[in-house]
């Protein structure tokens, strides 16, 4: 427990941040997943807006320091090879 009015802050802060962390990491993870279901359907125009808006959403977390941004990079090329795989 938090034994100074700062500590208490700085506790309270690290809460908020938490919070939104695990909004965004799992709104990455549904991107993601949707992204690689669409392409599994071989349904090229949605498979193609799916990849789209997850490499939009892993750009925006690594932007905000919620993932690594290497870790990013790797899964939006991990994506973009698998769709261009799917459209071959």
């Amino acid at each position: 427990m938090a034994n100074t009015k700062s500590a208490e802050k700085r506790n309270r802060q690290a809460q908020k941040r938490r919070a939104r962390n695990t909004a965004v990491r799992t709104t990455v993870k549904n991107a993601v997943k949707k992204a690689r279901e669409t392409l599994a359907t071989k349904d090229t125009t949605k498979s193609a807006d799916a990849v789209k808006n997850a490499t939009r959403t892993l750009a925006k977390a690594a932007s905000k320091g919620v993932l690594h941004p290497r870790n990013a990079a790797r899964r939006i090329a991990r994506l973009a090879k698998a769709a261009k795989a799917a459209k071959a």
